[in-house]
């Protein structure tokens, strides 16, 4: 019987956080200690990403991560990158850096965030409305400074 109960208790806790739902606020400390609540960018644009800096399809990400920070800064986007870097906040000031990443991070060391927010592998991605519902969940690396995604950005933009 017990086989049976856990897949079904997967499968309803993986309803949550598919889009359409709303995304579950947080508070995480960022990498200067200060913390940071979701629900405080409730009427922006969100991209949740959880990256580590072991985590090679996250390294190959960033760079475009940075890219569409810079375009975006200045609007009503953000982008909230959660490392889950267990040494947390020496390992993760390091690499920043190393590589002149200046988009803000927020540190999970102990997996509290990925685990509510259920994140089977990382990079794992979450695009979240002024609403603070969750519009999209990609897992692996992507090019987030694309063409096609800053048309996806901007559409939601011009939603109030």
């Amino acid at each position: 019987l017990m086989t049976l109960v856990l897949p079904v208790r997967e499968a309803l806790a993986d309803e949550a956080l598919k889009p359409g739902a709303m995304a579950k606020d947080f508070t995480l400390s960022d990498i200067t200690g200060k913390p940071v609540k979701l629900s405080q960018y409730r009427g922006k644009v969100v991209l949740l990403n959880f990256w580590a800096t072991w985590c090679r399809p996250c390294r190959v990400e960033m760079p475009s991560i940075e890219k569409l920070y810079n375009a975006y800064k200045e609007k009503d986007f953000v982008i909230l990158a959660v490392s889950v870097d267990r040494k947390g906040k020496s390992d993760v000031s390091e690499f920043l850096k190393k590589n002149g990443y200046t988009f803000p991070i927020l540190l999970d060391s102990d997996n509290t965030l990925s685990e509510d927010y259920q994140v089977p592998y990382i990079p794992a991605t979450f695009l979240i409305d002024r609403h603070g519902q969750i519009i999209s969940r990609d897992y692996g690396a992507r090019n987030w400074a694309s063409d096609a995604f800053r048309v996806k950005i901007d559409e939601l933009l011009s939603k109030k």
